[in-house]
């Protein structure tokens, strides 16, 4: 039985552990903790065989060789007797949120410390992403697994928490600290003020989330929010704006961005959704279908791209109602993310939900692909950084052959493949964020669509690479969902998603190279 805050650990010599060795009698020894796993030994997984050459005695490397820590921490209150007297816990602290981890590479340099610095954040960032990562350990990480698993969206109480500490205003950011200067309810991480917020903060939400493993529950906390409300925030009319945008950032209702369809994905011009215009001008009518929409299953308003009334594209705010229906589609990765097919037939929109300027919604569209790729690249570096973590950790733990994974040669050459080419597409990210900073909004549509597509390119190209050397390092744990190799299983499930979501890869490539040739001087020759 676990013990009580404020009581004394009992303390167990070495000879003591020993004397309960017998097949119904089983104590073990765990990283200085002493365990009695006697009733437990027909519940175990791999049967009890396994666990009797080690009755009595001290079976640390044995357990880390095949259980992550958290399974001390999950049966403690039902298995833990105490202490050995004089050891000291090597590997583990019950219950302890590592807010920074030592394991190489596992943090950007800025955050790794030990005499690294930064030109781009200061103590507020730091402060900031301890803010973050304590609420996300704190009030969501414990429900991510049981969500992946369960295919169950974040609740509306779950965002409405994240609205009030500042989550979600933070990960729609700067653009939208003005407005909540307005809202009261809503509190900055780590007492931050609105007018000391940048883009590095708003990076270091995407990464924290980004960083915690399960990808679905993660695009269920706001993937569509993300990109679905910075074009109610920058073209929607002074009216939308008062009302929608505060009750979004306090997570009392939620958003999703509707522009891909079956017949078109990353080449947006050829949507078919139209839109018609009453005769009084009041309202549209709009009608169409569209597909892999984000949080689409849970939203309640739809920013959505529709043909017409013109020659062009418009782009709306859709309130869900009469005639628009949402059904889940099954992918890749779990249900929480809410990806929703959704059907527009015979919908009424008012006219003042216009975002931008009739039949020029087009622009609108891909102003908003900036952030949308800048946010889908901090994220997947993000959660490149947690699988070179475990591999890092897994390549010193386990032993092959008779020594640590670690020394063969192999093995190092994969990770440094993977260091190098995630270290390389950070400190790009790095820069391209803190040209955010420095230019207006007009400057960032003009100037950073070629490299912010190109970082896309490679920020998925890199997670391609991440995922393979990583199952080949983890090899049959890479694809067992459960256990050591759970977030390698889930991101090798999943990385795609970037590679294709706002853009596919080929057309990042594309479009990077064709603006870079806009200013091509025509007198350059070899």
């Amino acid at each position: 039985m676990a013990r009580n805050p404020g009581e004394e650990e009992t303390a167990f010599t070495v000879e003591e552990v020993a004397q309960h060795s017998s097949p119904d009698d089983i104590w073990l020894i765990i990283d200085s903790s002493v365990y009695d796993v006697s009733k437990f030994l027909k519940l175990h997984p791999g049967g009890r065989g396994v666990m009797l050459p080690y009755a009595g005695k001290d079976a640390t490397e044995a357990f880390f060789a095949l259980h992550k820590t958290e399974v001390l921490d999950k049966y403690r209150d039902k298995l833990y007797k105490g202490v050995i007297m004089g050891g000291k816990p090597k590997y583990h602290t019950h219950n302890s949120v590592e807010y920074v981890s030592e394991v190489p590479f596992a943090e950007p340099s800025w955050i790794r410390g030990g005499g690294w610095r930064s030109p781009y954040h200061n103590e507020s960032h730091r402060a900031f992403r301890d803010g973050v990562r304590e609420f996300l350990h704190k009030h969501i990480v414990p429900e991510m697994a049981d969500g992946e698993d369960s295919g169950s969206s974040p609740s509306l109480e779950m965002y409405q928490q994240m609205g009030r500490n500042g989550i979600l205003a933070s990960r729609i950011g700067a653009g939208c600290m003005p407005i909540i200067k307005h809202i009261p309810e809503i509190k900055l991480p780590s007492g931050l003020t609105s007018d000391k917020f940048d883009c590095f903060h708003e990076q270091i939400v995407h990464e924290e989330i980004g960083n915690c493993g399960y990808p679905g529950f993660t695009d269920g906390l706001g993937a569509g929010f993300c990109i679905g409300l910075p074009p109610i925030l920058h073209f929607g009319a002074l009216a939308v704006r008062d009302k929608v945008v505060p009750e979004v950032l306090l997570g009392d209702k939620r958003v999703c961005l509707a522009i891909s369809e079956p017949v078109a994905g990353s080449d947006v011009a050829g949507i078919q959704s139209y839109c018609t215009k009453s005769a009084d001008g009041s309202h549209y009518v709009v009608n169409g279908v569209k597909k892999w929409i984000t949080n689409g299953v849970f939203a309640d308003y739809f920013v959505t791209a529709a043909k017409g009334p013109g020659k062009g594209m418009t782009l709306l705010l859709i309130e869900r109602s009469e005639g628009l229906n949402t059904r889940p589609i099954k992918t890749s990765y779990s249900p929480a993310a809410g990806t929703a097919l959704v059907t527009f037939d015979d919908v009424i929109v008012p006219a003042c939900n216009l975002l931008g300027k009739e039949n020029d919604g087009f622009k609108c569209v891909m102003a908003n692909f900036n952030h949308e790729r800048w946010f889908i690249n901090c994220q997947v570096l993000a959660g490149c950084r947690l699988i070179i973590k475990d591999c890092m950790t897994w390549c010193n733990q386990r032993k092959v052959f008779g020594k640590p994974l670690i020394e063969q040669p192999v093995i190092r050459n994969k990770l440094a493949r993977m260091v190098g080419s995630v270290e390389s597409c950070y400190s790009w990210l790095e820069s391209i964020t803190h040209q955010m900073n420095t230019m207006s909004y007009k400057e960032q549509n003009l100037k950073l669509g070629g490299p912010i597509a190109l970082l896309k390119f490679q920020c998925t190209r890199s997670a391609t690479l991440v995922s393979d050397e990583a199952c080949q390092i983890f090899g049959g744990r890479s694809i067992t969902k459960t256990g050591m190799g759970g977030n390698v299983e889930r991101f090798q499930r999943t990385f795609k998603f970037g590679a294709i979501l706002g853009g596919s890869e080929e057309i990042m490539a594309d479009l990077g190279i064709r603006q870079a040739f806009r200013d091509m001087p025509a007198h350059a020759r070899l």
